[in-house]
């Protein structure tokens, strides 16, 4: 996993901006869309809805990638995969066969490459395509999936929230995707509850 945070800045269906860090490039990806009722959230629609999402991203740094349609459908194909088998991890079920294939198959594909310039910086080596940021993605859920942090990856609390994160936290209490937004959220909700209490 990166750990070049970046956090995204993602809104709710109000409209209000707020902070989300999921904790993992490939829980990211999964704040563009999704399978079944979350299709209606997609935006990776073209080559260049992957480049802005690779802007938002935690990649440092920015890849420059060449993307072709069909790397942007295998993108949301390898997506969809992971939001399901992401989902059953959460509730201790299963990983879906057919999902985790297509998650495997990414990830043993050529991932980004780094490479350090000539200024001394970080760069990508070569000209980075689709696929190789599929695989790079993919890694990292392999990483997350099975590594130490495995057993964080939760749910947002919030009943109407179906963000996923990992909980990096010392503690390993977060509850909230942020606690700026679903975390106010419920704040709010219970000093109302105390007030109409009270009264």
């Amino acid at each position: 996993m990166d750990s070049a945070a970046k956090g995204l800045t993602l809104h709710s269906h109000t409209g209000v901006a707020y902070r989300f860090d999921p904790g993992a490039l490939c829980l990211e990806l999964l704040t563009t869309g999704g399978p079944g009722p979350y299709r209606r959230y997609e935006v990776l629609h073209a080559p260049v809805d992957v480049a802005t999402w690779v802007e938002r991203s935690r990649l440092e740094p920015t890849p420059v990638l060449e993307v072709s349609e069909a790397e942007v459908a295998a993108l949301r194909g390898l997506r969809d995969a992971l939001f399901r088998v992401v989902d059953a991890h959460t509730r201790g079920e299963p990983h879906p066969p057919r999902d985790l294939e297509i998650l495997n198959a990414a990830a043993a594909r050529p991932a980004l490459a780094p490479a350090i310039a000539p200024d001394g910086s970080r760069q990508w080596a070569g000209t980075p395509t689709g696929t190789q940021l599929a695989a790079t993605v993919a890694r990292d859920a392999v990483e997350l999936l099975t590594g130490p942090f495995a057993h964080r990856i939760r749910t947002c609390a919030a009943e109407d929230c179906h963000l996923i994160y990992v909980d990096t936290s010392r503690p390993g209490r977060r509850r909230w995707c942020s606690m700026e937004h679903c975390g106010n959220r419920h704040k709010v909700r219970a000093l109302r509850a105390r007030h109409t209490e009270e009264g």
